[in-house]
């Protein structure tokens, strides 16, 4: 058995097996590789200039207008249940008049809010967890998550990483409705059913 042992008899074996031809150097460097694939990604994920954009068209749903309670009946701290936007699952909602000013909402001191009461984080029941002193709601009885109400139900502590869903409110005279959802509520891929 040969052995090929300096480099111009390496150079004669891949002259012999390319046909007479030297052997060629790799064509692109790492550097430049990373580089090419790099831009290629970027024009991919951002488009080429002059390419038409493609549109898709918002999603709008219709919310059933639903009378909740009266104004001048709600007291500070003591909430109110309800379901919303329909019956179905995990519409258990609250409406509280918290009695200082909260994002969202309704009345003269902007304090009236109301939130379903799903957790975010594994559908874990709310009711009963409303926190007079700190304006929140939980812990949640799964993972012990928290949710301030003056500040659109955003999550103080515990495992959710997205708010509750607050309803939408309206006040016509003394009636206040509930009239639409911000944010998607547990359990569902849209908010209203069928």
């Amino acid at each position: 058995m040969n052995v090929i042992k300096s480099d111009l008899e390496k150079d004669d074996l891949v002259k012999l097996i390319n046909g007479g031809k030297p052997a060629r150097g790799c064509l692109m460097t790492r550097r430049s590789f990373l580089l090419t694939g790099g831009i290629a990604t970027s024009v991919v994920m951002i488009g080429m200039p002059g390419m038409v954009d493609a549109q898709q068209p918002a999603v709008v749903s219709t919310y059933p207008r639903k009378l909740i309670a009266r104004l001048s009946e709600l007291r500070v701290d003591e909430p109110l249940d309800f379901e919303y936007p329909d019956e179905g699952a995990y519409a258990e909602s609250i409406l509280v008049k918290l009695g200082r000013e909260a994002g969202g909402g309704l009345g003269p001191d902007s304090d009236v809010v109301a939130f379903n009461y799903t957790c975010t984080h594994q559908g874990g029941p709310l009711q009963g967890t409303y926190q007079a002193a700190d304006k929140a709601l939980g812990p949640c009885p799964l993972h012990l998550t928290t949710f301030d109400l003056t500040r659109h139900g955003i999550f103080i502590s515990g495992q959710a990483y997205q708010s509750l869903p607050q309803v939408l409110l309206e006040l016509d005279g003394d009636d206040i409705y509930a009239v639409g959802m911000f944010g998607l509520i547990y359990g569902r891929i849209d908010n209203l059913q069928g």
